[in-house]
């Protein structure tokens, strides 16, 4: 029965540790700055706690101790000497002896009740002490004011037959420069702290540069950054560099191979296009005609599907004007266009790209609509732009399938602004990606389709 009832206790043990990090790691830092400062501050606080703790404790209190001891001794003596001796000549001399010798102010009258007890600080060490040695070496009842004169401690003993009154510096019996250590201890630990907190602020600056250079070459943004900082930083930013490089080089090869092709595939088509005008009017002339022309449009989309505008430079772009000029372009095509824009309208992106995407996503609509809707909305971290339209719409499980190039489908509604090439939607979210974003379908308030670009800002 043991063996099985280990796995499951090991098991409770298990899930209760990890409920328990989960909830302390939603309390925990995010960044990795604050999180640096947390491991260097965690251990400083903890070993400078049981430090102050030890001294506190055991330094502190044995000094105190032993310091209380050797005035309590001293008030000691003089009792007894007292006690052997009470005329007044001796007392003159013991008070002499008394405050010259062992720095107290001794004065002795009638017996008479003790005052009450005065309440005990928060911290009692002193009275703990004193009381103890009194208790153990004088042995008679006592009175003890530490509270009064911050600078004074007011001893009153009760003789056989007289009133012992004794007036001792406090640093007499109490280590009272105890606290220039705990100030010397947190001194030191803010400059250490100010220290590492400098020393961290500048590791972690090439990191946050890095991640910043990545994030813009993400957006489709200029990405100038020169490794710097630990040789680790460096070894990454070496390498986010040479990825940057290679990714390039092969957008720029193919976007050269594409142009070559481009240049041998119009030559081609021109070529048909000078047999066609030879040929002259007759029956076939039309249809071959029709052929040309289409493969023509085929050609430019295949070659703007491959080749992305990936050579524009990303710049501040005003996107609500870029939406009036699409609205401006769906009226004069006799569409109804409503458009609505709230937030910052300057954002940076590739304008012609960008242009391109919408108008993709317009022109669907357009095509497949009798009124649209395109609204804009912008925060500190993304712009998302809805294009709505009241027309049959797609349905949701092929709302994925339509981003594929070359796809099309059997009903009245296709996605492609490529006129059939089934390339339109693949082309606008290719835009997006470059951005950053990514373009998502769903149905509309208006019956129809919307699609919905959300780029990061």
């Amino acid at each position: 029965m043991s063996l099985f009832a280990l796995p499951a206790s090991l098991e409770k043990s298990r899930t209760a540790w990890r409920s328990f990090a989960r909830n302390v790691a939603e309390y925990m830092p995010k960044g990795l700055y604050a999180r640096s400062l947390l491991i260097v501050i965690v251990p400083m606080v903890i070993l400078q706690s049981a430090i102050a703790y030890f001294f506190m404790e055991r330094h502190w209190q044995l000094v105190t101790f032993r310091l209380s001891t050797a005035v309590v001794q001293d008030i000691a003596s003089i009792a007894d000497l007292y006690r052997a001796n009470p005329s007044p000549e001796n007392v003159v001399l013991l008070q002499k002896i008394a405050g010259t010798r062992m720095g107290l102010d001794v004065q002795f009258s009638a017996r008479e009740p003790l005052p009450p007890t005065l309440p005990k600080p928060f911290f009692s060490i002193l009275d703990q002490a004193l009381s103890r040695e009194i208790s153990t070496q004088i042995r008679r009842p006592f009175w003890i004011d530490t509270v009064g004169k911050s600078s004074l401690v007011e001893i009153r003993i009760q003789l056989e037959d007289s009133m012992m009154r004794v007036v001792a510096h406090r640093n007499a019996a109490y280590a009272s420069n105890s606290h220039i250590f705990l100030v010397w201890m947190v001194g030191t630990s803010l400059v250490l702290l100010a220290v590492s907190v400098a020393f961290l602020r500048n590791q972690i600056r090439p990191i946050l540069r890095l991640a910043q250079a990545a994030q813009d070459f993400g957006k489709g943004r200029d990405a100038e950054w020169r490794p710097h900082g630990a040789r680790e930083v460096r070894q990454a930013g070496y390498a986010f560099m040479e990825m940057k490089r290679r990714i390039e080089r092969a957008m720029d090869q193919r976007t050269a191979m594409l142009n070559g092709v481009s240049h041998d595939l119009r030559t081609v088509l021109t070529r048909f296009k000078l047999s066609l005008a030879l040929l002259g009017e007759g029956p076939e002339f039309e249809a071959i005609q029709k052929d040309v022309e289409e493969m023509q449009r085929m050609l430019e989309a295949y070659l703007a599907f491959a080749r992305g505008d990936a050579g524009e430079a990303a710049e501040t772009t005003d996107i609500g004007a870029l939406l009036e000029e699409l609205k401006a372009d769906a009226e004069r095509q006799g569409h109804p266009a409503q458009i609505e824009v709230s937030g910052e309208t300057h954002v940076i992106v590739r304008p012609d790209a960008f242009k391109r995407c919408l108008s993709n996503l317009v022109s669907n609509a357009l095509r497949y609509g009798n009124r649209i809707e395109i609204s804009a909305q912008c925060d500190a971290r993304f712009l998302t732009i809805n294009v709505d339209d009241d027309g049959p719409g797609i349905p949701a499980e092929e709302r994925e399938d339509v981003f594929r190039p070359f796809y099309q489908r059997d009903e009245a509604r296709t996605l492609e602004e490529g006129f059939g090439t089934g390339l339109g939607l693949a082309i606008a979210r290719d835009i997006a990606r470059s951005h950053g974003g990514d373009i998502q379908l769903s149905q509309s308030p208006l019956g129809g389709l919307r699609a919905s670009v959300r780029v990061p800002v």
